[in-house]
């Protein structure tokens, strides 16, 4: 036996295993996550033209309460291309109940489902209400929607957006007017123990690398709370354009008569000025007089003018308004100077502090006095 056959001896016997390598199951996506939940719907009923004197834009011939389908999405971001709504709330009211729905995604797949939903329901409404929703909300579901191959149209409809409205009219008062702020300080509802909106986000990422769903239900508690609170600011701000005579603050009923004249709904504008006293009576005063002017009724502007200077109202404005009057209108060029006169003396009245803004108004009426007296054929001093 040779060497080489002695070596071949030596070898051990090559044993063949069978490994079966163990490929971790792919989670299935065929649906998203479902709730829904039930309030009491508010009892105050929401007219189309009520809604059209707030909104300024057009509602649909056969307007109702039940038609209206309010929105508001949580996000994984405030902007951008990736931002996603991972959780979006949809209300309506059917009769004296309020129905609350809410999808989430549980992990990116399931965004197509939850859009999909979002097409079925919307399709049973002719009008969206939202809290900002022109602006943030519904472009970034359309967004989604283009990027999943999902049809828009679903959320072209009327749009109530209840930001706007309440910017116009409690911004004077209330200097911020965040959902929040406003459920507290017109709705009596303060919220305790709620998630800000700036954790949202941070909740949702935490959620996907834990697997922890429970991270999720404060993001559901305060998108809940949204839901409900725009249907109740809602039946709020129709209560109020209604019986404007009911608020308790000038600023409120001054800011809805703005908001009105800004839509050209002039008597209920006008009513709204008449109401408003306090610290904004001169203001509307001045306001009511310039609503008069526009239409052509000269007469009861300057019986507001002449009432603002008799009872020292609104600076030197009512006077430079009396003399545009006398001057352009009535060509009583007599009257205008003694108008002007009267705010030149007023301006010379003695204060601590002068700003540039007296001094140009000064010089403003003193080139309109000697204007005047040149057409009235006085010689200039």
């Amino acid at each position: 036996m040779n060497l080489r056959d002695k070596l071949k001896m030596l070898e051990k016997p090559k044993v063949k295993v069978n490994v079966q390598e163990t490929v971790p199951a792919q989670p299935v996506f065929t649906d998203c996550w479902r709730t829904q939940a039930t309030h009491a719907a508010s009892d105050y009923p929401i007219s189309r033209e009520t809604v059209m004197l707030m909104q300024g834009d057009d509602m649909p011939a056969d307007f109702a309460a039940e038609r209206i389908l309010y929105l508001d999405t949580e996000t994984t971001g405030l902007a951008g291309a990736g931002t996603v709504a991972f959780e979006v709330g949809l209300g309506w009211q059917k009769g004296s109940t309020f129905h609350v729905k809410q999808l989430v995604m549980r992990d990116y797949p399931e965004e197509k489902f939850l859009l999909e939903e979002i097409v079925r329901i919307a399709e049973q409404f002719d009008v969206v209400c939202s809290f900002n929703g022109k602006t943030f909300d519904l472009p970034l579901l359309k967004n989604r929607f283009i990027m999943n191959r999902i049809r828009t149209d679903c959320l072209d409809k009327p749009h109530i957006d209840l930001l706007h409205i309440a910017r116009r009219v409690w911004k004077l008062r209330l200097q911020r007017c965040n959902l929040t702020n406003l459920e507290e300080a017109l709705l009596g509802i303060p919220r305790v123990d709620d998630l800000p909106g700036a954790q949202v986000p941070e909740r949702f990422f935490s959620y996907l690398k834990t697997g922890d769903f429970t991270l999720l239900d404060d993001v559901l508690a305060h998108n809940e709370q949204d839901i409900v609170s725009l249907q109740n600011l809602l039946c709020h701000m129709c209560r109020m354009y209604e019986n404007p005579e009911q608020l308790r603050f000038d600023e409120d009923v001054y800011s809805m008569g703005v908001a009105l004249d800004r839509f050209r709904h002039t008597e209920e504008a006008r009513r709204c000025y008449q109401l408003a006293g306090g610290s904004m009576h001169a203001a509307s005063q001045s306001r009511l007089a310039q609503s008069y002017r526009r239409s052509g009724d000269k007469a009861a502007a300057v019986h507001i003018w002449q009432g603002m200077i008799a009872r020292g109202e609104g600076g030197i404005q009512p006077f430079v308004e009396l003399a545009k009057y006398y001057e352009h209108t009535a060509r009583d060029y007599e009257a205008a100077l003694d108008v002007v006169r009267k705010a030149l003396i007023r301006l010379a009245e003695p204060a601590l502090f002068e700003n540039c803004a007296v001094q140009e108004a000064r010089n403003a009426l003193q080139y309109r006095y000697d204007r005047l007296k040149r057409k009235a054929g006085k010689p200039s001093r």
